[in-house]
C-alpha cells in the first residue's frame, strides 16, 4: 500500500517510476516527498526567523489599534492566527525590551517600548528610500507571470517575504500610473488584480544573467553541496549543461514535462527567491500561484530534485524552501536595507528575552534560598520533578511556562536557542 501511494506521488517524472526496484529504491532514499538531509546552519537560521516572525505580527497588530495601545486579552484572541498557544500575557513579557505591558484597573495592556518605537521609525525611512527598489521588484513579478497580472490577495500572502509594506496598494502603485493599474474583470473581490502596464526590457535579466554577465561567462546555476554529495553533484553538473532559459522568457512554446519547462521552472523559482529578503518562500504559498508561473502541481517533487540549488525544511511543519547560494552558514551574505533595520528589531528581541531569563533564573535561586533548599552540600537534594513543579508554580504567577507540555513546545520550537 505504501509504495501503491509513492508510486502515485512520484508521477511527476513518468516513465522512470516503471524502473527496476533497486533505482527506485534509491530514489525513494533521495526523493521522498518532503524530506532533505537536514543542514543545522539553514535549519537555525529559520529558526531565528521564527521567532522574528511571531513579535513582528505582534508589533503590527499593537501599531493598527487605536492610540497604539492594545489589551493582551485582544492580543490574547489573535494567538491563534500567530500559531501560537497558552497566555499572550506570558509571551509578551518574554520580550520586556520590545512589549510594556501594563495594569491598569483590572486589565493588562501592551504598547511598544520607546526602542521599539524608535526601529518602527526607522524603518519607515528606509522603506521611503527604498520605494524605487520595491517598484522594480514588483515590476519583476508581473513580468514573470504568464499574463503580466497577478491576483493581490494571493501576492498579501507574499508581500512581507518581498519587503512590500502593507499599504503597498495605497503607498506604490498609485504613484505609476504608467506602470501599474488596478484590474477586476470579474467583479468579484477576491478577483482583484495588478496589472503590468509596460514592459521593461531593462528589468528583464535575472540574477543568473546578471551574475553570468559581470563574469563574461554563460548564465549557469552555482551548486554550494560538499564535494561528498557524488550523486548529488552529477545530476546537478548535468541539469547545468543545458542552456538556461530565462524566467522572463515567452513559454508558450515549451512543451509540459519537457528538461526545457523544467529548467525554466527552477530560473524562475530561483528568481522569486533571489527577490525576497530572506531568500526563502513558503512552498505552500508559492503553489497559490501555480496558474500565474505556470508551476507543477507538485512543486515540492521537483524542488527536491535539485539540492545542489535549493534546501527544503519542514521545521514546524511549515515546508519553507531556501536559496543555499545566498547563505553562508546560517548568515545571509546580501543583506537588504529593510532587512538590517528588522535583524535589529530580532537584536532587541534577544536582548529582551535575555534579560527576562536571567531575572527569572534569580528570584528562583531567592525563593529556593528562602525556603532553604540551598542550606550547603549536607542538604538533600531534591528530585528533579519537584524542581521542576517548583519552578511551574514560580513562574505561573509571573506569567511564567504553562504546563509542561506547553513549555516543552514555547521552549524547544519557540525559544530554539540552542539552535540558535
Amino acid at each position: 500500500m505504501v509504495t501503491k501511494i509513492f508510486l502515485q506521488n512520484l508521477n511527476y517524472w513518468g516513465p522512470r517510476v516503471c524502473s527496476p526496484l533497486p533505482f527506485f529504491l534509491d530514489h525513494a532514499r533521495s526523493f521522498s516527498l518532503w524530506s532533505m538531509k537536514k543542514d543545522p546552519d539553514l535549519e537555525s537560521s529559520l529558526s531565528r526567523n521564527r521567532r522574528w516572525i511571531v513579535n513582528n505580527q505582534i508589533k503590527n497588530i499593537i501599531l493598527r489599534y487605536p492610540a497604539q495601545v492594545a489589551p493582551v486579552k485582544f492580543i490574547q484572541k489573535k494567538f491563534k492566527t500567530l500559531d501560537l498557544k497558552g497566555k499572550a500575557l506570558n509571551w509578551l513579557k518574554k520580550y520586556p525590551c520590545c512589549f510594556n505591558v501594563y495594569l491598569e484597573g483590572d486589565e493588562y495592556y501592551c504598547q511598544l517600548t520607546k526602542q521599539m518605537m524608535s526601529l518602527v521609525e526607522e524603518e519607515e525611512t528606509v522603506k521611503d528610500i527604498q520605494e524605487p527598489v520595491l517598484v522594480k521588484r514588483l515590476t519583476k513579478l508581473l513580468m514573470m507571470s504568464s499574463n503580466h497580472r497577478l491576483n493581490v490577495m494571493k501576492l498579501n500572502e507574499l508581500k512581507r517575504s518581498f519587503g512590500f509594506p502593507d499599504d503597498y496598494l495605497i503607498r506604490i502603485v498609485p504613484k505609476h500610473p504608467t506602470t501599474f493599474r488596478i484590474v477586476n474583470y470579474s467583479g468579484r473581490r477576491s478577483a482583484m488584480e495588478i496589472e503590468l502596464l509596460s514592459w521593461n526590457p531593462d528589468l528583464g535579466v535575472s540574477a543568473i544573467e546578471s551574475l553570468g554577465h559581470s563574469q563574461g561567462s554563460e548564465p549557469q546555476f552555482s551548486c554550494t553541496l560538499p564535494s561528498t554529495w557524488v550523486k548529488s553533484w552529477e545530476r546537478f553538473c548535468e541539469f547545468n549543461a543545458t542552456p538556461y532559459i530565462s524566467p522572463y522568457l515567452d513559454t508558450s512554446h515549451l512543451v509540459e514535462g519537457s528538461k526545457e519547462m523544467e529548467k525554466r521552472i527552477i530560473s524562475l523559482v530561483h528568481e522569486l527567491l533571489s527577490l525576497t529578503l530572506w531568500k526563502k518562500l513558503s512552498i505552500v504559498k508559492l503553489g497559490h500561484f501555480r496558474r500565474e508561473f505556470g508551476l507543477p502541481e507538485k512543486l515540492n517533487v521537483l524542488l527536491l530534485k535539485h539540492p545542489g540549488i535549493f534546501y527544503v525544511s519542514n521545521r514546524y511543519q511549515i515546508y519553507t524552501v531556501l536559496l543555499r547560494e545566498a547563505y553562508n552558514g546560517s548568515e545571509l551574505i546580501d543583506k537588504d536595507p529593510l532587512l538590517v533595520v528588522k535583524e535589529k528589531f530580532g537584536e532587541l528581541m534577544q536582548e529582551g528575552l535575555h534579560e527576562y531569563n536571567q531575572r527569572h533564573h534569580l528570584m528562583n535561586l531567592e525563593k529556593k534560598r528562602k525556603k532553604g533548599t540551598m542550606m550547603g552540600s549536607s542538604a538533600k537534594k531534591k528530585p528533579r520533578s519537584s524542581e521542576i513543579s517548583e519552578q511551574d508554580d514560580h513562574e505561573g504567577n509571573l506569567g511564567g511556562l504553562l504546563d509542561p507540555e506547553e513549555r516543552k513546545r514555547f521552549y524547544k520550537v519557540l525559544f530554539d536557542d540552542a539552535a540558535s
